[in-house]
């Protein structure tokens, strides 16, 4: 996949003709998309369209799933908008939020005109046809599942949508969405992905990819029952935990190992396709000394700063917290180094870069992990807690941290919750999953968190272009 996005991203650099038609989305009635919609290549090609606006997106899922939540905080200061995150008073004209509206929506309009035209295509000709229909499914399941855990209610589009058609497009229920698109959509893409891919295709969804993002979906609506049958069915495709937690963040190694199950996919080499997390995340440092020692150039973004707080909650013992929240670093001469003004870093996305924002690191959405530790979640809450602990204690010896013994359900849920601070901080979770267990308050509550703060301001540009507030209203409490 990593060699799809190069080769494609070098090809919109070259020429603008079919590739426009793809990722621009002309209107379905112009010859230059009914052009394009011809071998299965083409789709192929226009799958990997929709997976690019899911890799724009994620450059900064991490405002979402960890500067809005505890782990993380933005701590120099120096950026209105991440302070704005952090307190809770950010504005609906935030970039990030037009950004984000518009890149999810972006996906899903490329997805419904993929799945328009594989309707008509002819199988003996696009040998490949369930196989792109079942990625564009869950893609399209996947962004909204995104958009409705940020935005709430929010418009619903299942076939491709001309410009006025947009403007009469109301907010429909969450509920409404799940059911109608996200869950639907998933449970046939897990009936037309693969297992696995090979050769260059490694990297797209696959059938444990759709099944595990529909675990989530169904721990997020706390339909337990269904979550530990679907989770369950994960544990059975092969998929296995590293031996080793550090490998899991070794870059010299490849991403895609029997704990991956689906990530957002970058690739560096200057093409536009690279991630800015090695940059971002890193601290600056006297003469640059850490940006050498980690052969990270282009700079030290001094963003998604993990909290002193998240330090303390670890076990000294526990390996993790080295790697999920750093005092410093050990150098090649042995001595301790720390950073010029940031207590803490994250090391789990460092890897050697050539240029500024081009790293190769993805951005890993789901892995085995934390299948197995909402699989515990799912049978704890379904009264099955013994077998539960053994599924909470393959990710913990896992870490070389002792398993634990038999304990009640109450203890254990609770178990549970922190070791998956331990195990996925830093990693884009921790807020939604403080909302979907209903934690929001007792944890954000003292850090000036407020109950219409479990929403995300739906962008002004798109309230004021509907201007109908009957059609496209803001969320409480922002104005």
């Amino acid at each position: 996949m990593k060699k799809i996005i190069c080769l494609l991203t070098l090809a919109s650099v070259l020429t603008t003709s079919c590739q426009k038609s793809f990722i621009e989305l002309n209107p379905i009635s112009t010859v230059s998309v009914d052009a394009v919609y011809k071998t299965d290549k083409d789709f192929q090609d226009a799958v990997v369209g929709i997976y690019a606006m899911l890799r724009n997106q994620y450059q900064d899922f991490w405002i979402f799933g960890d500067l809005r939540a505890d782990d993380s905080w933005h701590a120099l200061g120096n950026d209105a908008f991440l302070v704005s995150v952090d307190k809770f008073n950010m504005n609906s004209d935030a970039n990030l939020m037009i950004s984000t509206w518009r890149n999810y929506y972006s996906a899903i309009n490329r997805a419904n005109l993929v799945l328009s035209k594989l309707e008509t295509a002819d199988p003996a000709v696009v040998t490949n046809k369930d196989r792109h229909m079942g990625e564009a499914k869950f893609l399209r399941a996947f962004a909204y599942f995104d958009l409705v855990r940020i935005f709430g209610d929010v418009p619903l589009n299942i076939k491709p949508t001309t410009a006025d058609e947009g403007y009469t497009k109301v907010r429909e229920k969450v509920d409404k969405i799940y059911d109608e698109v996200i869950v639907k959509d998933l449970m046939e893409a897990e009936t037309k992905l693969p297992a696995k891919y090979t050769g260059v295709d490694v990297g797209r969804a696959t059938k444990g990819a759709a099944k595990a993002i529909l675990g989530r979906v169904y721990m997020t609506r706390k339909d337990f029952v269904k979550a530990e049958a679907k989770l369950q069915e994960v544990t059975t495709l092969g998929y296995a935990l590293l031996p080793n937690y550090s490998d899991l963040f070794d870059y010299t190694k490849d991403e895609h190992h029997s704990e991956y199950i689906f990530d957002i996919e970058y690739q560096d080499g200057n093409l536009g396709a690279g991630s800015g997390f090695s940059n971002k995340f890193l601290p600056k440092s006297a003469n640059s000394a850490a940006e050498t020692f980690y052969g990270i150039k282009g700079g030290a973004g001094e963003q998604n700063t993990p909290t002193l707080a998240l330090f303390d909650s670890f076990d000294p013992k526990d390996p993790r917290r080295d790697i999920t929240v750093a005092k410093g670093y050990t150098d090649n001469n042995g001595v301790f180094q720390g950073f010029l003004q940031i207590a803490t870093f994250t090391k789990k996305y460092l890897a050697a870069t050539n240029s500024l924002n081009d790293s190769k690191v993805n951005w890993k959405v789901i892995r085995y992990a934390d299948v197995l530790l909402m699989y515990a979640e799912a049978l704890n809450e379904n009264g099955k807690t013994d077998q539960a602990l053994t599924y909470l204690n393959q990710v913990r010896t896992r870490a070389k941290m002792p398993a634990y013994t038999t304990m009640t359900k109450d203890q254990l849920r609770t178990k549970i919750y922190d070791e998956r601070v331990y195990e996925l901080s830093m990693e884009g979770v921790r807020w939604f999953d403080l909302a979907r267990t209903g934690r929001l308050d007792a944890v954000m509550g003292p850090l000036g968190y407020k109950p219409f703060n479990a929403l995300f301001p739906i962008p002004l540009v798109e309230i004021q272009i509907i201007n109908n507030p009957s059609i496209l209203p803001q969320n409480p409490g922002y104005s």
